[in-house]
């Protein structure tokens, strides 16, 4: 297995599908890898399920969908204990989240009882159900995607579940070139038809046993961890970044940087994540305008130490 080959070979895929969104198909494989989850936030018809779909079929690993509903019960989600008369005992039935990929569409649309039926999921990588703990696949990763604007019938996620997003992307719409490839083929041509997987279960675990041992220096350790210390004390945030976003952001890096073919992170890493990782964890004060703004001022007044230089 070559990391690279085989990396390379999935961004192929999900770019047949998703055109002229580079950027958007390498957070989800470097999420993927880094065994985390990603939080696709957009408007309606920009590809946010597409997206979430390409990487699912380029993965032969199982894949669940969960349309998220008002009417849908957590136990929906997690499974539940089903009284088998014939054994006369109760019988687990697991529920949509034990996959490798679980995708959860407008996700936002549960009620808060629902969604919280997957943060011990997203966190643990277990469900307990009546008393029993019930370990997850290996690897597991939640692509969920949610309308930030349409707010009749939504529920916000809290905080708590936000802050188990590894990263949050936003798709935006495509540029004029794209979009007028995509009038010109999509009424003749599915761009799933023939999407196959490029890569084995198997193939994903070595890369991802690959991504954890990626080298990160003491340098750029201390970078990301001012860059985190700083988001909690600074005048314009209400709330600043958790630890887990501290231990994500490096953990992203370390895949960024595999990803990328080199066996150790960089500054440059970390500054192209930071946008994806940090802002969804973040409450600015009342009229601040843009959450993003202050987290590339605060990257920008962070120094970058000794002995962690930027790739030339």
């Amino acid at each position: 297995m070559e990391f690279e080959t085989v990396a390379r070979a999935i961004l192929g895929n999900i770019e047949r599908v998703i055109d002229g969104k580079p950027e958007a198909a390498e957070a989800a494989l470097v999420v993927f890898l880094a065994e985390g989850h990603l939080l696709i936030e957009d408007v309606p018809g920009v590809g946010k399920t597409v997206l979430a779909k390409a990487l699912a079929r380029s993965v032969s690993c199982s894949v669940r969908r969960i349309q998220f509903t008002p009417d849908l019960l957590p136990s929906d989600i997690t499974g539940v204990s089903v009284y088998n008369q014939s054994d006369r005992e109760f019988e687990f039935k697991p529920g949509a989240v034990f996959a490798n990929i679980v995708i959860g569409d407008e996700i936002n649309r549960a009620s808060p009882k629902t969604q919280s039926a997957l943060l011990e999921a997203m966190e643990e990588r277990q469900v307990t159900v009546d008393g029993t703990t019930y370990s997850l696949a290996t690897p597991f990763t939640v692509v969920a995607t949610q309308n930030p604007f349409e707010m009749e019938g939504t529920y916000a996620l809290p905080e708590a579940q936000r802050d188990r997003f590894m990263a949050r992307i936003s798709m935006g719409y495509p540029d004029a070139s794209a979009e007028l490839a995509m009038v010109q083929q999509r009424d003749s041509y599915n761009p799933f038809d023939g999407l196959s997987a490029v890569a084995t279960i198997d193939d994903i675990a070595e890369m991802i046993a690959v991504a954890r041992a990626i080298h990160v220096s003491s340098a750029v350790e201390r970078y990301v961890v001012d860059i985190v210390q700083a988001t909690r004390t600074d005048a314009e945030l209400r709330l600043g970044a958790s630890p887990r976003a501290t231990l994500q952001l490096i953990r992203a890096a370390k895949a960024r940087a595999a990803v990328h073919g080199r066996d150790f992170v960089l500054p440059d890493d970390v500054d192209a994540l930071v946008q994806v990782v940090l802002p969804h964890r973040l409450i600015a004060m009342r009229g601040v305008s843009s959450v993003e703004n202050v987290v590339a001022r605060i990257v920008a007044e962070t120094p970058v130490p000794a002995g962690a230089v930027h790739q030339s």
